[in-house]
């Protein structure tokens, strides 16, 4: 069998190329990345998750679930390391982003027949190819990829929602507890009705960052809104979305909230929680002074804002920091800042040099 050329190292790529390999089959894995980086990775690892940690439900009684359960009898890399790097999430696959990302890396580049490329294929290569690098390829090759279609088909929707550390949660204001009974793997902030819609309308108002050229505007990825967008399409949009709050009593009650904000761990420690469904463009200011709305997030403990630059989280309190935060998402980084990020930067800090 003549060896198979696989253009990216991203999920389906590093899928693709330990699937060849365990039927014998040689493959050369091309990922552009250290040496060329895109505006949403941050590191040179394989399967680098960019948007949630969040693999979806993982129960049989969902089509999701029903499809992990099948890729598992199969034999698949990315739920092994998945499963291997889980974080409780209830009836969801979470995992760590970090360690899942190391654990894809590391097993294949120890695989005798997959060979790793480091640099970028800027046309498709002769003999049998697998493309699955994505819409931020290298620009070349989405050329060569736009010329054969015959039309442009590439687009860019980035959704991170925003993180905060676990110690900055007023767990007098928020409860643990899981839907319907469920694990309570969630803490959950709860909102009245006056609350909720001034919420809202804060959210509806609040100043976005405009988008970036390699983004694709005003069209949206209808699965992965920001909520801003969400809140913009009615004032109850987000109380039947993700802030739904069926199945949550309040501690003590039988009683619902009128709605609900979800937090999900995001790391393996325990230390980082992301807000659920809550991906955004707004800009760093504006995402301090509408998140803290939130019950249980209000000023006073540590706060993560941020661009799709940082490494890992880093909070700061207000005691620590200095300043006023004037910083937006199109302030000049590394690399451009996306729209839906919300990775931590402490408060009144500069952007990284350029």
């Amino acid at each position: 069998m003549p060896e198979v050329t696989i253009i990216g190292g991203g999920l389906a790529g590093s899928e693709a190329a330990w699937q060849l390999a365990g039927r014998g089959i040689p493959v050369r894995l091309y990922e552009m990345r250290p040496h060329t980086m895109t505006p949403a990775h941050r590191t040179d690892r394989l399967a680098e998750i960019v948007c949630s940690n969040s693999l979806g439900a993982d129960g049989t009684s969902s089509p999701a679930g029903i499809l992990k359960r099948e890729l598992r009898s199969l034999g698949s890399l990315i739920l092994r390391c998945a499963d291997e790097s889980r974080v409780p999430a209830g009836k969801a696959l979470a995992v760590d982003r970090e360690v899942f990302a190391a654990l894809v890396t590391e097993r294949i580049e120890s695989s005798p027949l997959i060979t790793v490329v480091r640099e970028e294929c800027t046309t498709l290569p002769q003999g049998p190819v697998i493309v699955a690098a994505g819409p931020l390829m290298a620009p070349a090759l989405a050329e060569e990829l736009k010329a054969m279609a015959g039309s442009a088909y590439l687009s860019f929707f980035d959704a991170i929602a925003p993180v905060v550390t676990s110690d900055s949660i007023d767990m007098t204001r928020a409860y643990r507890k899981g839907r319907w009974g469920q694990e309570g793997d969630y803490i959950n902030c709860p909102l009245d009705r006056e609350r909720y819609e001034a919420f809202v309308t804060a959210l509806v108002a609040a100043e976005r960052v405009l988008p970036h050229d390699f983004e694709d505007s005003p069209s949206w990825f209808e699965g992965c809104l920001p909520v801003e967008v969400m809140a913009g399409r009615g004032k109850d949009t987000l109380r039947f979305g993700p802030m739904r709050p069926v199945g949550l009593p309040e501690p003590g009650t039988d009683r619902e909230p009128y709605a609900v904000v979800q937090l999900r761990q995001d790391n393996r420690e325990g230390t980082l929680y992301n807000l659920v469904g809550f991906q955004t463009s707004l800009r760093w200011g504006e995402q301090e002074r509408v998140f803290r709305m939130i019950p249980g997030l209000e000023p006073g403990s540590a706060s993560c804002t941020g661009t799709s630059t940082s490494t890992r989280p880093q909070c700061s309190t207000p005691a620590s920091a200095s300043g006023t935060d004037g910083g937006t998402s199109s302030s000049p980084v590394r690399s451009p800042a996306l729209r839906g990020t919300w990775r931590a930067r402490p408060w009144g800090a500069s952007p990284p040099p350029a």
